[in-house]
């Protein structure tokens, strides 16, 4: 039960936090006000119901070292999406023609902060962590990753390959970031930034869901292998080329960190044990 508990009390503010930012989306101020105010809440709900349920500290999101993890893991997330778009741009795919809406960029941070910090505490935090306690660290990965990709076929402008793509690169990264870390700050940092840099910076499609401009005019061009087509870049083949890339380092340091759980039921109850302490 402690897992559907930790669900519906992350997932609620989930919701009303949506709901909330998308009433004041008009004006940018009140936006961003309203998606930081919801990812506070999410996080301080997530660690009163972890307390609640599992009687333990939540060292997931310990406010140690929680600035450094966010900081650094945004700026990696816009480093990859900004890699993406350089590929794409490489082929006269991605064109800037000028200054876009600086106001919109300021409701898109808002939207994406609360988005991030939620869509983490409930993937990461709450459906991850517990179904690896069952099936080891690969098994979950694979599962919450695919659900992951699956969610984003209610967007607006859904595809098969856009959801595949987001399962790979996104449900693969982000949760191999907390997987190598044992802290969800450098996920959610990750999130934001790779989102933030799709939206607010670059102005281009996010997983299909009809975004407004952000801080550029730009426009894109060309095949959907290359661009993503209605989806987004992240439907492109160089969104899921770094997604993997950096998957497979964060594995890496996950391994040399010991903080794998296996699939053996006899050790994998010792080693989540000790991950959680």
């Amino acid at each position: 039960m402690r897992f559907v508990w930790q669900l519906l009390a992350v997932a609620a503010v989930w919701i009303v936090g949506n709901l909330g930012t998308a009433a004041v989306k008009d004006n940018p101020w009140l936006a961003l006000v309203a998606g930081l105010l919801t990812a506070v809440v999410a996080v301080l709900v997530y660690r009163w119901v972890v307390r609640r349920t599992e009687h333990r500290a939540p060292v997931e999101v310990s406010l140690k070292g929680a600035g450094s993890g966010i900081s650094w893991g945004t700026l990696l997330g816009i480093a990859l999406f900004g890699a993406v778009i350089a590929n794409i741009a490489f082929f006269g795919d991605y064109t800037v023609n000028g200054l876009g809406n600086p106001a919109s960029a300021v409701t898109l941070l808002g939207i994406m902060a609360g988005a991030a910090v939620a869509e983490e505490l409930v993937f990461r935090g709450v459906l991850f962590r517990n179904i690896e306690r069952w099936t080891g660290t690969w098994i979950a990965l694979v599962l919450t990753g695919s659900l992951f990709g699956l969610i984003h076929l209610a967007n607006p402008n859904a595809t098969l390959v856009g959801a595949f793509a987001i399962a790979i690169e996104a449900g693969g990264m982000l949760t191999a970031a907390y997987i190598a870390t044992r802290k969800l700050w450098v996920p959610i940092g990750l999130h934001f930034g790779w989102n933030i840099a799709a939206s607010a910076i670059f102005s281009t499609e996010v997983s299909g869901s009809n975004t407004a401009q952000g801080l550029l005019d730009a426009t894109m061009s060309g095949p959907a292998l290359v661009t993503g087509g209605a989806f987004g870049p992240e439907a492109s083949v160089y969104a899921v080329v770094f997604g993997v890339l950096a998957t497979g380092l964060f594995m890496w340091l996950a391994y040399r960190r010991g903080h794998v759980v296996p699939v053996r039921r006899s050790a994998r109850a010792d080693v989540a044990a000790r991950l959680t302490r």
